[in-house]
């Protein structure tokens, strides 16, 4: 799929970071830096803020970057993001100021204004062509033209089996050295081809022979050959690990029922789910956190959590006091990823031994991405739960996290949670202006979490990435981020 703005899936959000570029950019430290902004200012009372462009940018199709365009692309965006939503809900105009620059106009003080618009993961309010961005947000864009360091070459496209990219000459880099998705995003390489190959053993083959330079995730029972090879580098992909979750349908039977949801909740083990594909305990950690573990929010953990041993006995009393008579369960499961198929197996034998009608639905991710769209009875092509796991960046805190939103159908995410509760202190962390307000809050709310249980978090883990060593200027981050690298 080739918009990420249609869809939180990583493959988009990684494709959107090689055509497109972003007003601002997150730094290793958490901090956003202007990236296609090149001057801006904020008005005393915290209200009005200007943007201009830096000069050069330019869209693939030879058209300069205009207000206008940054104007329809953070409106589509708005749409489809948890925190993008809260910022539509503040801004009382957005106007075009000039060619090169737009206003953004709130009715009352936004303190992570700048941190949404450099939001490093899924969806990145990425820039597009005003014609593109005024696609309605739930239609897929049908070209890929951005302002970016790659091109898409739409007729090597090659939808299952490769995308090609090109080097833009046309692209202006900012000056700044690269870190994560800010700085200077140089391209040293004139062609990128990223191919589907989804038989591991054969990806491994390919790599260990040097007929492809890089795999972008390993799974963890192939690390140890790889490894072993001197011409390969084996590394952590991410600095903040991927987050877990088995998210529940909570808009039809029988997980519209929060006994339900609680039941397994009180059956699970985040140890089952990461063992299944994780393995070596040194590569995940128990994360009793809808936060990302190891950052600010996620400090201590509530009484509510499951801490203890796994209670079956709770569990059936939860579902015989939730009246289940037997509805049918569908689990997703996308068979070509790992991560994905593997706590989907974990998920489903746990709803057998809860006595529970669950069917499994095996499909390529792709698939899977459409299947959870949909808000349907499992009858007729719904769901009831899919497993998969975050980027960390993407569950840093409240304001990112789209499976704590309780906005019900109005949400920008699957699982359709109605919560007034953890909606109001959403808006209490989003309007706090000190950090240790900000954590008190977000203990209340991870302590509501866990009463309402939009999701179980399954464990955090550490995705690996292998790639030649002929392969420099790698930049890391919790995206794929291409720029800056060469092949000597």
């Amino acid at each position: 799929m080739l918009d990420p703005i249609w869809t939180t899936a990583y493959v988009s959000r990684n494709h959107g970071y090689m055509v497109f570029d972003t007003l601002f950019a997150l730094d290793s430290k958490f901090s956003p830096k202007p990236q296609m902004v090149g001057d801006y200012s904020v008005s005393r009372d915290q209200l009005n803020y200007s943007f201009t462009l830096r000069s050069g940018l330019k869209f693939h199709d030879g058209q300069p970057v205009r207000g206008v365009d940054c104007i329809a692309s953070l409106r589509r965006w708005m749409v489809r993001d948890v925190l993008g939503q809260t910022l539509a809900d503040l801004i009382d105009d957005m106007p075009a100021t000039g060619d090169k620059s737009f206003a953004i106009r709130l009715k009352e003080p936004f303190p992570l204004l700048i941190n949404a618009l450099g939001k490093v993961s899924s969806p990145v309010p990425f820039i597009m062509p005003e014609r593109l961005a005024k696609t309605d947000p739930f239609q897929q864009i049908t070209e890929a033209v951005g302002c970016g360091p790659f091109k898409f070459v739409a007729e090597e496209f090659q939808p299952g089996h490769k995308v090609v990219y090109v080097k833009n000459s046309e692209y202006e880099p900012r000056q700044e050295p690269p870190d994560w998705a800010s700085g200077g995003k140089v391209v040293r390489v004139e062609r990128v081809e990223w191919l589907y190959i989804p038989d591991h053993a054969t990806a491994a083959a390919a790599l260990d022979r040097g007929e492809v330079d890089w795999w972008e995730e390993v799974i963890p029972d192939l690390v140890p050959a790889l490894a072993a090879n001197p011409n390969i580098i084996v590394a952590r992909s991410d600095p903040l690990g991927s987050m877990g979750f088995l998210r529940f349908n909570c808009l039809n039977p029988p997980f519209d029922n929060l006994k339900m949801r609680q039941a397994v909740q009180a059956a699970a083990d985040q140890a089952d789910f990461m063992s299944a594909f994780v393995g070596d305990q040194k590569n995940w950690n128990r994360c009793l956190s809808f936060f990302t573990c190891g950052t600010p929010m996620a400090n201590g953990v509530p009484s509510a959590a499951p801490t203890g041993e796994r209670d079956f006995g709770k569990a059936k009393r939860l579902i015989a006091e939730a009246g289940y008579k037997g509805e049918k369960i569908v689990v997703l499961d996308g068979v070509d990823q790992p991560d994905t198929h593997m706590q989907a197996l974990v998920g489903f034998e746990l709803l057998r031994k809860l006595g529970l009608n669950a069917e499994l639905a095996s499909s390529d991710w792709g698939t899977l991405v459409t299947r959870r769209a949909s808000k349907k009875p499992v009858d007729e092509g719904g769901w009831s739960i899919y497993t998969s796991d975050w980027s960390g960046a993407d569950v840093l805190d409240p304001s990112l996290n789209p499976g704590l939103r309780g906005n019900g159908l109005a949400a920008p995410w699957v699982g359709w949670l109605t919560d007034s509760r953890l909606e109001e202190l959403r808006i209490q962390w989003l309007k706090a202006t000190e950090d240790s307000s900000r954590r008190q809050i977000a203990a209340e709310i991870q302590q509501r979490a866990f009463e309402v249980v939009p999701y179980i978090p399954t464990g955090q883990w550490y995705p690996m990435t292998a790639y030649r060593n002929n392969i420099k200027g790698v930049v890391t981050g919790p995206a794929l981020f291409m720029w800056n690298l060469e092949k000597v």
